[in-house]
């Protein structure tokens, strides 16, 4: 017998049967005798045979593999995503097959086609920040394979998403820091083709409005990573009408906005107030911690999974679900605390 992972052409050469005797007697099929099944389900299991899930899948229309499609991996929020989806994965008897596209439209384009050929029965998306076109999620679709985005998602696709409450998250978060007395608050945001960047932007803007604060366009910024929320506080910062807080994007970007304060001897949160978006690791990792907005990432992942299940389950159910998950507001010491008689 060869080392390695062991084949049924191996089993049935070891056995001095057909091939297609040792596949049906490890499958139970009746028409093998039970001697016969006995003996081939004794032989692999001795020799440690693992079935071919990709090989299995080209016989079969339906697998038991999931694609899920991230930006990146390296991000907190992903992976976190992916712990809440592979649990219920687990829970379920599925396995998952995990592709980054890296923010890049052309790789998110292979990681589907990549998906297509592995014949997986469904597939969870959040789309790459540089994508405006959806041909390839359609072609999800015309293969018979449901798709349901969560967090990035594509509004030119009806089917199922999972969101995190964006706006209302924003509204919370730049009302508490209007409460606390900032009344020039600047907005650093994502791409605004984004769904979820257009969500943050109005729960921003309707704090001001409902404050009655002016709206200024030179507090509107597109940043989202560390160093441009650096580059971009830097320099709003050193402007005459400088802010007096930042509602950002992400932990990440906040990151950027608190190193940029401390460079120019901006104290936090006296002179400005800071606030991410997403509660991870980074968020904890800084001087002062980062106020943020929890965005419960692996419930997003759970009710993803959950999701693409049930459609997988019911293919013939046309009903689009939606799931909302709520966010939480949590306050350390990069923002300014309310005033007693507001707790």
């Amino acid at each position: 017998m060869k080392k390695g992972q062991i084949t049924i052409k191996d089993i049935a050469k070891e056995l001095n049967i057909s091939a297609s005797t040792v596949s049906r007697a490890l499958n139970n099929n009746p028409d093998i005798s039970p001697e016969t099944r006995e003996l081939v389900q004794k032989f692999a299991k001795e020799h440690k045979y693992k079935p071919n899930s990709m090989a299995m899948n080209l016989r079969s229309k339906h697998s038991n593999i999931i694609g899920v499609i991230v930006p990146e991996l390296a991000n907190h929020f992903f992976s976190s995503v992916l712990s809440g989806i592979e649990l219920v994965a687990e829970e379920h008897d599925y396995q998952v097959i995990v592709c980054q596209s890296l923010e890049d439209y052309s790789k998110e384009v292979r990681n589907v086609q990549t998906l297509i050929k592995a014949r997986v029965c469904g597939v969870l998306i959040s789309q790459s920040k540089t994508t405006t076109k959806y041909e390839h999620f359609q072609e999800l679709i015309d293969n018979d394979i449901p798709i349901i985005f969560f967090d990035r998602i594509c509004t030119g696709i009806d089917t199922g998403k999972v969101v995190v409450d964006d706006y209302s998250g924003t509204f919370n978060a730049t009302e508490y820091m209007i409460n606390t007395g900032c009344k020039r608050i600047a907005f650093l945001g994502a791409p605004p083709h984004l769904e979820i960047s257009k969500n943050r932007k109005n729960g921003y803007l309707d704090a001001l409005r409902k404050h009655h604060l002016p709206i200024e366009d030179d507090f509107i910024c597109g940043a989202d990573n560390k160093q441009l929320g650096y580059q971009t506080a830097k320099e709003l910062l050193l402007s005459v009408n400088k802010p007096d807080a930042f509602m950002c994007m992400n932990d990440y970007t906040a990151s950027g906005v608190l190193v940029a304060a401390k460079e120019l001897g901006v104290k936090v949160p006296e002179e400005i107030s800071i606030c991410g978006f997403s509660n991870s690791n980074i968020s904890q990792d800084t001087d002062p911690m980062l106020t943020t907005v929890d965005q419960y990432p692996a419930k997003v992942g759970e009710e993803a999974m959950n999701l693409i299940l049930e459609k997988v389950n019911n293919p013939e159910k046309q009903e689009r679900k939606n799931r909302i998950i709520k966010t939480n507001l949590i306050i350390r010491n990069t923002t300014k605390q309310l005033p007693e008689n507001e707790e």
